[in-house]
């Protein structure tokens, strides 16, 4: 993803209905990202690992990988010139999508999906879709998008069917920095229903407050508070998007108080309500 295509605030600057597809260098993100996307990723030469919900993931040439994009998330080492290709699929096309309903939640609760083994099509048919994209008129952007959407069932399916897989293994912590954001992201992702503020967390990662802002700073390139509310907004929508429960429900069990708050924080952060944004997915 390249920074132009993200606010200074680190959140999508295009629409979140809009599909797209794009290659260009990769290189270490100076900031942690988020926008309401579906996003599958394809490395064509080198290696690259992300920080995203807790955990270091390994991504290798060849592989696809996909996650929901809504949960912050960072390149942190990136081997020099890899070239990278980002699909971004709206929500609402994923949820659209027939996949099995338990991968669908696992995706939406922060799986990192890498696909099992390496097709040798896999990094022609993807290289293609771009080179067509850039030079496609409506009707073949939309058989691309259509195409995109069969490849991620296909991915879907093939990582249930090797669930024991360890195609992204586990990195070694690089500072003391990421050891300690992946102790603090981890615990907000456990904890994010409870009230929580920055003494809490450092007072649970056995680390003092400041290190942690700090440390998260220099990682993700915003504070710990700033990563919770992107990670309860990312909950929410995920409610939002799957269940009927009551907004009032979903402000509470997501940490944010009340319901005015959680209407308050989702529309500055998100443009709309949270009852627009499920009218938006074709919700009640």
């Amino acid at each position: 993803m390249t920074d132009d295509q993200f606010s200074r605030s680190g959140e999508w600057a295009g629409s979140p209905r809009s599909f797209l597809i794009e290659r260009h260098t990769a290189d270490a993100m100076s900031a942690a990202h988020w926008h309401d996307h579906v996003e599958i990723n394809l490395l064509l030469d080198g290696a690259m690992t992300y920080l995203f919900n807790g955990r270091q993931e390994r991504v290798e040439a060849g592989r696809l990988v996909l996650f929901w994009a809504a949960i912050p998330h960072q390149t942190i080492l990136v081997t020099p010139e890899a070239p990278l290709i980002c699909v971004y699929l709206p929500l609402v096309d994923f949820l659209a999508l027939s996949i099995d309903k338990k991968a669908r939640q696992a995706i939406m609760q922060g799986a990192f999906v890498v696909e099992p083994r390496r097709r040798e099509t896999t990094p022609a048919t993807v290289s293609a879709w771009v080179e067509e994209w850039d030079r496609g008129d409506p009707v073949r952007r939309q058989l691309i998008a259509d195409e995109a959407k069969l490849r991620v069932r296909r991915l879907i399916l093939d990582h249930a069917d090797d669930r024991g897989s360890s195609a992204a293994a586990a990195a070694t912590p690089v500072s003391p920095a990421i050891r300690h954001s992946e102790v603090l992201t981890d615990l907000i992702n456990r904890h994010f229903s409870e009230p929580l503020n920055l003494v809490d967390l450092g007072r649970r990662a056995n680390v003092h407050p400041t290190t942690a802002n700090r440390a998260f700073r220099d990682v993700l390139g915003i504070s710990v508070m700033e990563y919770l509310t992107r990670y309860r907004l990312a909950r929410a929508m995920q409610r939002l998007a799957e269940t009927e429960d009551s907004i009032l429900e979903i402000a509470l069990d997501c940490g944010f108080g009340s319901s005015s708050r959680f209407y308050d924080i989702f529309k500055q952060r998100t443009g709309t309500t949270p009852r627009q944004f499920r009218l938006s997915l074709g919700k009640p």
